[in-house]
């Protein structure tokens, strides 16, 4: 049987964003998954999926001496397992696995864009950067944007070929099972439930954002958006899902104290499963300065809420003016404000984007169909 790497830079990658697409590959193929060491993170991920899973230390960060042992590491892997496919995902795991891939003569070297980080960088910092996601795609033989809007800036910025380049099914790297991600799964007396031990009233209005409390979701624009809105709005909730990486990409510290000490921002921490929230809430604010194509938007839209959206990539992809959602200007709380006040003041405009939202989803984003094009990808090559 034809054997595929499955490479993630940490098992969290590896287990929720591809969740189920190992699985349904290994009844085509024998399938291995290899991430970071995260221990029994990783060997739940290989109970889970029913594939071999291998640890390799990554990193997020640049950090070159552990880097070159990563690819040592992933060299001798692929020397023994002989892959015909190797398929990375995240920036540091595609750029260390393309090249050990490449140095231990894997026919066919791929890696899933889903994002460029990169995007935000100044100066020599950007140099580099750019000068490591040229190498990581000449050193692959096909590289996957998951969203037409990546192909673009890819293309735009001159990091490969145009031929290299190809969106699966409409975008997306793993789709979105909207079975699982269904509001008739909760009844209203779960979501009273929820609200009352949250102190959500039964008439609030709530706003919800899950993600990564960084600066590059948009988290200060949307405290400062928010903050206009309860001023005029007593009935309107923030609810944040999600934790801080304050390492990475630190939030400004006045915007941090507000989500600590306003009594209407409710913060649940990180949350194994979102769809409770996503069920108690009205509208998702996601005000992200770059994605690939975010997860997020699509699950809040299967589960019946409209979004309202910067205009970047997978956002603008996913979302339609007017139709299950509303666009907004990269880092622009006033425009955020404004959005967020119609969604309060105009019942009916967000009924209807409500009413329209999981159908977008189920038609263009529904899980297996993004995994059969894949299939038919690896079956074509």
């Amino acid at each position: 049987m034809t054997k595929i790497i499955r490479v993630t830079t940490v098992p969290i990658s590896l287990g929720k964003l591809l969740k189920g697409q190992l699985k349904f590959m290994s009844q085509h193929y024998d399938v291995i998954g290899i991430s970071g060491n995260g221990g029994d993170a990783l060997i739940k991920i290989s109970e889970e999926e029913g594939v071999r899973v291998i640890p390799v230390e990554m990193t997020r960060k640049i950090t070159p001496i552990q880097d070159l042992k990563a690819v040592y590491k992933l060299y001798k892997i692929f020397k023994k397992e002989k892959p015909e496919i190797v398929h990375s995902h995240t920036p540091k795991a595609g750029t260390l696995s393309m090249l050990a891939a490449k140095l231990a003569g894997v026919p066919y070297r791929l890696h899933t864009i889903a994002g460029l980080p990169l995007l935000e960088a100044k100066g020599a910092k950007r140099i580099l950067l750019d000068t490591v996601e040229k190498a990581t795609y000449a050193c692959a033989t096909k590289i996957y944007p998951n969203s037409f809007g990546l192909n673009d800036i890819i293309i735009k910025n001159k990091y490969t070929k145009p031929k290299k380049l190809k969106v699966i099914a409409n975008g997306s790297s793993n789709g979105i099972d909207t079975s699982h991600f269904d509001p008739m799964k909760y009844d209203e007396k779960d979501n009273v439930a929820l609200r009352e031990s949250l102190g959500i009233m039964q008439n609030d209005f709530v706003f919800v954002f899950v993600g990564r409390f960084v600066k590059d979701k948009g988290i200060n624009e949307l405290v400062k958006a928010y903050k206009k809105i309860q001023a005029q709005h007593n009935n309107a909730k923030l609810l944040l899902v999600g934790t801080y990486e304050k390492d990475l990409d630190p939030l400004l510290p006045e915007t941090e104290k507000e989500i600590d000490n306003n009594p209407d921002i409710i913060s649940v921490g990180w949350q194994h499963d979102v769809r409770p929230y996503f069920a108690i809430s009205d509208a998702l604010t996601f005000p992200s300065y770059r994605e690939g194509f975010p997860n997020v938007v699509m699950q809040a839209g299967s589960m019946g809420l409209p979004s309202i959206v910067t205009n970047i990539n997978g956002c603008n992809e996913i979302v339609t003016e007017n139709v299950n959602g509303t666009i907004i200007p990269v880092k622009d709380a006033e425009a955020l404000y404004e959005s967020m006040n119609k969604f309060i003041a105009d019942e009916d405009y967000r009924q209807q984007l409500s009413n329209n939202a999981r159908t977008v989803i189920c038609k263009n984003y529904e899980r297996e169909h993004v995994w059969k094009e894949l299939l038919k990808e690896y079956q074509q090559l």
